[in-house]
Parts: C-alpha cells; structure tokens; sequence
C-alpha cells in the first residue's frame, strides 16, 4: 500500500497559492454581490432615465406624424425639427419668458426663504408651529395649489382684486392681461418654492456651530457683519444646492402655468415646457419631433447649469 509520504511532491498545493486562490474567489464573490446591490439602481437608471432621453432624442431627430409614431417607421429629419423650433416666431419670446420666470422665481424664493430661515433660528414661542404652517405650500399637490391661485387672482370674483377694489385700486386683469399673465405664475411659483430653501437653509444654518457667531460677537462685529462675513459664507455650500434644485425644478415648471394660463393669453407666459407640451398634445396634429426638440433643449440648459455647479464645487474643494 502506498502512504502519503511516497506521493508525488506536485500533487500537494503549496500554501500560498491556495491562500491566494481564496482570496481570489473572495473577491470574484464580494464583486457580484456588489453588483447584486447595484443592479436595481442600474436598472431603475437604464429604464426611466436613460431609456426616456435616448427616445426623445429619437424622437426631435425623426418626423414623427401620429400613424409613424404608432408604426415605428418615421423616416430620419436631422435637425429639421430643430431648424424649425428655432425660426419658429414663439422660440424668442419663450426663451426669454424661460429664463424671467427662472431668474425671478430663483431669486425671491431664496431671498424670502433665507431671511424666514434666520429669522426662525432665534427659538421663539411658537417658532415649529410657524415653521410647519410655512410648509403648507410645499406640501399640496401642484394643481391645488395653481386652482386655489387661480381663483385668487380672478379678474371678477379674486380675492386679490377685491382687497384692491377695497382699498380703492383699480381690479387688475392678472390671468387676461399679456402684461401680468407672466407675473402671476411668477407669484405662484415663488410662494410653492419658499417652503424648501426654508426648510433646507434653516438646516444649514442649524449646523453652523454658535462659538463662531460668539468669537465673531466678541470681536465687535454687528449682526449684519456676523451675518454677511461668517454666516453666508458658512452657509455656501448648501445655498449652491438650494440653488441648484431650484433651477432644475423650476425650469420644467409645467402644471402651474398650464393651469393657470395655458400660456396665453397671446403666449405672455409660454415657456419652453408649455410649448413642448402644446407642440406634442395641445393640437389636433401632434407635432412630436419639434415637441421633442424643445424637451431635449430644456435638457441642454439644465445640464450647463449643472456642470458649472459640478466645477465650482471643484474648485472650493481644491
């Protein structure tokens, strides 16, 4: 009979290399399980964001008619649909409107929202109650909140126009008039908004240690000097977050100023996601490929907003 000592030596692995083989399945086995764990973020990613954007850039590069659409055979355009989005007498004026009810709307949601998150970080009898009332707007679903706007501002029966009539002011036409159309869904957007920079910056400033406004108090500094030279700047990088969000959200603002407005009258208040919606559902002839390429181009403006937060963010780190 033969015993283990007269083996061959090969027929025994050497001790490192079978440590190395485990460490080795080890690693192939910690891998798939990391994919396991990403695999439903991947597939949520693949189908409702990626899929989604690959189809409507298929869509602005194809003329799409409704029987195309249905069949699958719209013959390729190019840019065509751009071209005529562009020379489209609408496009200016609903850039223009695009940006004025971002740039406005940005502007005085976080000014009133960070002066409400200073003025709620003094801890007063009833400061949460408030706070939680200031939510309210935040809370309701957008076409609650762009009907209960729209019965306010009634040229008739508004509340608004009663209180002015009240006070011996002329009714003003907010929803009717080409001059105040814009501004009204401008309010109404800006009250919706102030609920978040709210609650986000008044956490912001929750994390900003008291010794640093103590030390700056000490060093003689006024309120508005703590608040302008030690606060604000503090509070950066959350702001650029606010900001951001902000953007985002409120250049594909839709519901409110369809509700509202639809646009008019005589396109005051068209934006670029009003227009894409009445190019693609808003006629009796859907015009899907100029619909698309107004979508891709609110797509575009985010996304350079986007990649200017991602290289400040950069730099304050470097």
């Amino acid at each position: 009979m033969t015993t283990a000592r007269e083996l061959p030596a090969r027929t025994a692995t050497p001790a490192p290399v079978r440590a190395a083989a485990v460490r080795s399945r080890r690693r192939r086995s910690e891998q798939w399980v990391a994919w396991a764990f990403l695999a439903p973020v991947v597939i949520y990613l693949l189908a409702f964001y990626a899929y989604p954007l690959y189809r409507n850039l298929d869509l602005s590069l194809r003329h799409y008619t409704v029987r195309s659409f249905v069949r699958g055979d719209a013959p390729f355009s190019g840019l065509d649909n751009y071209r005529t989005v562009v020379s489209d007498p609408t496009f200016w004026p609903a850039l223009l409107h695009t940006v004025t009810f971002t740039g406005v709307s940005l502007v005085f949601q976080f000014t009133i929202g960070l002066t409400l998150a200073v003025f709620f970080t003094q801890h007063f009898r009833l400061a949460a109650t408030l706070r939680a009332l200031f939510l309210v707007p935040w809370l309701l679903p957008l076409i609650v909140s762009a009907s209960t706007w729209s019965w306010l501002l009634n040229s008739d029966s508004g509340l608004v126009n009663a209180v002015l009539r009240a006070a011996g002011f002329d009714g003003v036409n907010w929803l009717t008039s080409p001059t105040w159309a814009l501004t009204s869904v401008i309010i109404a957007n800006i009250w919706i908004g102030i609920p978040f920079n709210l609650v986000v910056l008044y956490s912001g400033l929750q994390a900003i240690p008291d010794e640093i406004h103590e030390a700056a108090a000490l060093d003689g500094a006024s309120g508005w000097q703590r608040f302008w030279r030690v606060t604000f700047p503090l509070l950066r990088p959350v702001s650029a977050v606010v900001l951001l969000l902000g953007l985002v959200y409120t250049l594909k603002v839709f519901d409110l100023i369809w509700i509202m407005t639809k646009g008019g009258p005589t396109d005051s208040s068209t934006t670029f996601a009003t227009w894409s919606y009445r190019f693609s559902f808003g006629n009796l002839l859907p015009q899907f490929g100029p619909g698309a390429a107004v979508g891709n181009l609110l797509i575009i403006m985010a996304m350079i907003f986007g990649l200017l937060y991602v290289r400040l963010q950069r730099r304050q780190l470097s």
